[in-house]
């Protein structure tokens, strides 16, 4: 600025956690001057906490090299972020319950804080003031989506085939019920279209009104798209924001639905291709489920498996205008945590763990005075890292379990299993090197305009490190990580002896299963350093590359070897 001397400074901790840095709750200062001109003028240093968090990024733009429109549209979404959690915790601040047994949905709308590790965690590009009070999942407003019907010529269906209706067709009739479908067909034959050629799906109410009614206007004008009404049942906005929860029929599908918003890093569209893959994906991870005894009997895992999916297929639009269209349009139904559940069972988002009331009261703190801060850490662990690792090791799949992926089934705070979501664009494999890669289904591949804007979307991979890591960096790095650091400030639980813990369950469970040895190398959770994807690189660069950089590995053989933790022949084997 004008040759000033201009300096900011903040104070944090590194942690032996991945290396990570928290910053404190000192004031950010920006200094200005202290610096002696060619005329040898000296300007005195002039100190105030920085407020602005434009200036601030113009300010060492210089410094980091970004990109000028990138960089501006950084603080439109550092600025929005900044608006939207405060008016969450404002109007939560009377109304935050410090309760642990609540219904797993009630906790979607009580975790305010967002991704722990990203800086605009709550940008929700797209959403004015009264979009965040209206579908913002902190308010809790029920939410009725509207039901569109699509020619079957100009849509993408995918189903589940197992333990469903034979057609997605007669599936939906079930969900929907006899009245909804009959008023739904004498629409379309109202519109003087035959129902049986058309398929209908939810539509998020934010989404037909800013983006469908105008982006897809030919089409409604044509008639390949009816609007159909509203029906009979009411959501609520999981954490995700473009997932709803059916609380008129909690046993009911989950409706994830494409939100043209940004948020974190990422538009929440769903692309085509994700939601015909999702129930196949679904199909061959719940029939892996089925065959192993110590997921499925010792375990008891949950997986919630994504049933059924339309998707609008724009492939007619002029390729010029298809980027518009692009993932606008599309449905995918996820099974219902709560047909699962046994009676005496609760679920609680992993993500909210890591969390306090109104009162910096953190919110499992019942749970720790019941049972122990030692006892219940050991019995969250073990019930968390085992399925993960026994899926990457026994089966060469990496899950992308962080924040709401994971949800803590327990009884009464005592942690007994979990379940598992998200897997249409969460996981992460080499097919050659699958336990069984017959049984892996041939999946349809991301069109490469959708590659070249989201470098980190696919499935399949032939580096063993891309695998891992994908794993590492979801759940060791984030949810591991984030109850590392919590445990450490609130009940006096040490790093080295958190991640101590973490590395004899992997050690024990590597002693029980020596047939998977091969993998113990290839998928080495132990390596000195992990790749880790750089979440605020995302928002400054250009995203047609990977921007990924290594981190310590608080779980690598010299930390153990530092502190003394768990040494074992078999470590340096691996």
């Amino acid at each position: 600025m004008d040759g000033e001397h201009i300096t900011y400074t903040c104070k944090g901790t590194k942690h032996l956690t991945f290396g990570r840095i928290r910053i404190g709750a000192d004031l950010l200062i920006r200094k200005i001057g202290g610096k002696v001109d060619n005329t040898g003028t000296y300007t005195p240093v002039v100190e105030a906490e920085a407020v602005s968090i434009a200036l601030f990024l113009l300010e060492i733009r210089g410094a980091i090299g970004a990109e000028e429109t990138k960089l501006v549209h950084f603080i439109k979404e550092l600025e929005q972020t900044l608006i939207n959690d405060t008016l969450a915790r404002y109007v939560r601040a009377e109304s935050q319950s410090s309760k642990v047994d609540l219904h797993a949905e009630d906790w979607e709308s009580i975790i305010i804080e967002g991704h722990p590790y990203h800086p605009s965690y709550k940008s929700r590009m797209g959403f004015d003031i009264q979009d965040q009070l209206e579908f913002g999942p902190e308010f809790a407003q029920q939410i009725r989506p509207l039901w569109v019907g699509i020619h079957k010529s100009k849509a993408r269906i995918s189903h589940s085939i197992n333990g469903h209706s034979p057609d997605l067709s007669e599936w939906l009739h079930e969900q929907l019920g006899n009245q909804i479908m009959s008023r739904f067909s004498e629409v379309l034959r109202d519109n003087g279209v035959d129902p049986a050629a058309f398929v209908v799906l939810p539509v998020h109410p934010w989404q037909w009104r800013t983006t469908i009614s105008s982006v897809l206007a030919s089409d409604i004008q044509n008639g390949n798209i009816v609007m159909l009404g509203i029906g009979d049942d009411s959501f609520t906005a999981q954490q995700s924001i473009r997932t709803l929860a059916n609380c008129s029929r909690p046993d009911l599908p989950y409706l994830k639905l494409s939100l043209s918003i940004i948020n974190t890093s990422t538009g929440r569209v769903l692309a085509p291709h994700t939601v015909e893959n999702a129930p196949l994906i679904t199909d061959w991870m719940q029939g892996i489920l089925k065959k192993d005894l110590y997921l499925k009997d010792e375990l008891r895992i949950i997986l919630l498996g994504e049933v059924a999916g339309v998707a609008y297929d724009n492939s007619h639009i002029p390729e010029a205008l298809r980027p518009f269209s692009y993932g606008v349009l599309s449905c995918i139904w996820r099974e219902s945590l709560h047909s699962y559940l046994q009676p005496n069972e609760a679920a609680i988002p992993f993500n909210a763990l890591a969390t306090v009331d109104k009162h910096n009261r953190p919110i499992i703190d019942p749970w720790i005075q019941q049972y122990g801060a030692q006892n219940w850490l050991k019995d969250i662990l073990n019930i968390t890292v085992r399925p993960l690792i026994h899926w990457l090791f026994a089966h060469g799949i990496a899950l992308e379990s962080h924040a709401q992926n994971m949800v803590l089934i327990h009884q009464e705070g005592q942690p007994t299993r979990i379940a598992l979501k998200d897997f249409h664009d969460g996981i992460r494999f080499i097919r050659e090197n699958l336990t069984n890669p017959d049984a892996c289904p041939i999946l349809i591949e991301a069109p490469e305009h959708h590659r070249l804007v989201n470098r980190n979307s696919f499935l399949e991979t032939h580096e063993p490190a891309e695998v891992r890591d994908f794993m590492h960096d979801a759940f060791f790095f984030i949810n591991l990580g984030e109850l590392a650091l919590f445990m450490h400030s609130y009940f006096e639980i040490t790093e080295q002896h958190f991640w101590g813990q973490v590395h004899e369950i992997i050690m024990n469970y590597q002693l029980q299963f020596p047939e998977y040895n091969e993998r113990y190398k290839m998928y080495s959770l132990f390596a000195p350093e992990i790749g880790v994807e750089q979440l605020t690189k995302r928002r400054l660069f250009p995203d047609n590359t990977l921007h990924i950089h290594q981190v310590p590995n608080p779980l690598a053989s010299n930390y153990m070897d530092k502190y003394g933790l768990f040494k074992n022949e078999l470590i340096n084997n691996i």
